[in-house]
């Protein structure tokens, strides 16, 4: 079971479309990223507006009219992103279960108590270190990312795309 939504990669594949490698934004509307990527118009229409609640992108006006980067590429995060689309999310709920253990006969000592569970502290240990490193990383970081995998056709392939819609 994936942690975050399918809706966190639509969100970044879409900023990343906003986006060149000089960090450099444009615009495009939801209908045209989501025939782009394949992913229904719908779906991107939720997201987008949870982008843009979250002061992530800004609506565009004219003929051409979409959507823009709100911020520059390299202050949007991806956990930026997660929290916008998905909400701040836990990797582990602990059910104190150590206070249900059977030799307590519902009545757990202090000792047992006392604290942070063990587990959850290692929980909310990886937690911090998720949230670390989804903050480390822009958009900008990602585009420069593709930008190196990918060849240079290719990006002039997209621009080309999105200015014939």
């Amino acid at each position: 079971m994936a942690l975050f939504s399918a809706g966190v990669e639509y969100g970044i594949h879409c900023l990343l479309f906003l986006t060149d490698e000089k960090g450099d934004s444009r615009d495009a509307s939801v209908r045209t990223l989501a025939e782009l990527q394949g992913v229904p118009p719908e779906l991107l229409a939720k997201v987008f507006t949870k982008l843009a609640k979250a002061g992530l992108v800004v609506a565009t006006e004219g003929v051409r009219g979409g959507f823009k980067l709100a911020q520059p590429a390299n202050e949007i995060s991806v956990l930026d992103i997660v929290r916008a689309i998905d909400g701040d999310k836990s990797i582990f709920e602990c059910r104190e279960i150590r206070g249900r253990c059977a030799i307590f006969d519902n009545a757990p000592p202090d000792w047992a108590m006392r604290g942070t569970c063990s587990i959850h502290a290692v929980m909310l240990t990886a937690q911090k270190r998720m949230e670390e490193a989804l903050a480390q990383q822009t958009i900008l970081d990602l585009a420069r990312s593709v930008g190196r995998k990918a060849p240079q056709y290719f990006h002039e392939d997209v621009v080309r795309w999105l200015d014939a819609r």
